[in-house]
């Protein structure tokens, strides 16, 4: 009966923690941010920090492996789906995809971090690390998507798909950094629309 008590415990310690490397982060660099700074913000005591983390380099490794953890979970499901001998016809310009939008309300339940981590103070190697997970079902994705049509493309699937991931990563901090105003759903609807449409079809038709 002590373990889960035991556990809650841990996993509040360290959100406590993500929750001060968070906030510092806005007030300062990586550099300038030392241990005694996130464990008077955390209010917990430096031996506390080191049962969990050898440095802040760990918890900052830590807390960003726990968030790509998350979406690699996200992007696991949509690979099964794929995996499917018959794909169920999606309206894609209509209706929001799912598991996007699942990433998206995963992702704004994290917000404050992601908006920190992929920011001007952030780590500019978890951009590269999110942009491989997210890359690992986006070609399968998108063949999926076109069908039979996908003889038709002009340019390779890896161009395709590079695309595609830079337009989500794009959407995704753009939308953190103006304050999530859409709901998951909304900005899920959007990004499935920038892709899979050619810029004409995003313009509504004048009235006549």
């Amino acid at each position: 009966m002590k373990e889960p008590v035991l556990d809650r415990r841990i996993v509040k310690t360290k959100k406590a923690l993500r929750d001060a490397l968070t906030s510092l982060m806005k007030e300062k660099t990586f550099d300038e941010i030392t241990v005694s700074d996130l464990t008077v913000r955390a209010d917990i005591n430096r031996g506390t920090f080191y049962l969990h983390y050898r440095d802040k380099y760990d918890l900052l490794q830590q807390s960003e492996e726990e968030i790509l953890a998350g979406v690699q979970k996200i992007r696991s499901k949509k690979k099964k789906m794929l995996k499917k001998e018959d794909l169920p016809v999606f309206d894609f310009m209509n209706k929001p995809l799912p598991l996007v939008a699942e990433l998206f309300e995963y992702l704004q339940e994290h917000a404050e971090f992601m908006t920190v981590i992929l920011g001007p103070r952030g780590n500019p190697a978890f951009h590269v690390k999110l942009k491989e997970v997210m890359s690992s079902t986006m070609a399968q994705s998108i063949l999926a998507r076109l069908g039979e049509d996908q003889e038709e493309l002009i340019v390779p699937i890896d161009y395709l798909s590079s695309y595609a991931i830079s337009a989500q990563l794009g959407v995704i901090q753009h939308w953190l950094n103006t304050g999530m105003k859409e709901s998951p759903m909304e900005v899920s609807l959007i990004l499935s629309r920038l892709i899979f449409s050619n810029p004409v079809t995003l313009y509504k038709h004048p009235k006549t």
